[in-house]
């Protein structure tokens, strides 16, 4: 399973890569993504619109179910990924490229509290147990 490095994670299995312009950019994981199955549609959040940290912010669905994706950060959604609404399915080929949206962090701190790689594989250990 991939888990790179650079990037932070939630325990909801959301990633989060900080941008050079202070943004963050979120997606699901590999692992999310391996869970799902073949996802034929994504749901994304509008721009604009402000989230809670842990808030439900966007919807993946795939054959097997539908998964909510949760706001790592709180903050304002700056852009989405519009490719998805054509190419769902290229979560499933790289979760870590197809990004879903970039929110405006209203505290870095929130970020800082995410898990790094370690600790996300530790998680996902112990959540095989």
């Amino acid at each position: 399973m991939n888990i790179p490095l650079e990037l932070r994670y939630a325990k909801t299995h959301e990633w989060a890569r900080l941008e050079p312009d202070g943004t963050v950019t979120v997606g699901v994981t590999d692992h999310a993504q391996e869970m799902l199955g073949d996802i034929v549609f994504v749901e994304l959040p509008a721009v604009g619109k402000r989230f809670a940290a842990g808030a439900e912010c966007a919807v993946v669905e795939s054959v097997k179910a539908a998964a909510d994706v949760y706001a790592p950060v709180s903050g304002e959604v700056l852009a989405t990924n519009a490719d998805l609404g054509e190419k769902p399915q290229s979560i499933n080929a790289d979760a870590y490229a197809a990004w879903l949206f970039r929110i405006k962090p209203d505290r870095a701190s929130e970020r800082d509290a995410l898990l790094d790689a370690k600790g996300y594989a530790e998680q996902l250990a112990a959540e095989e147990h």
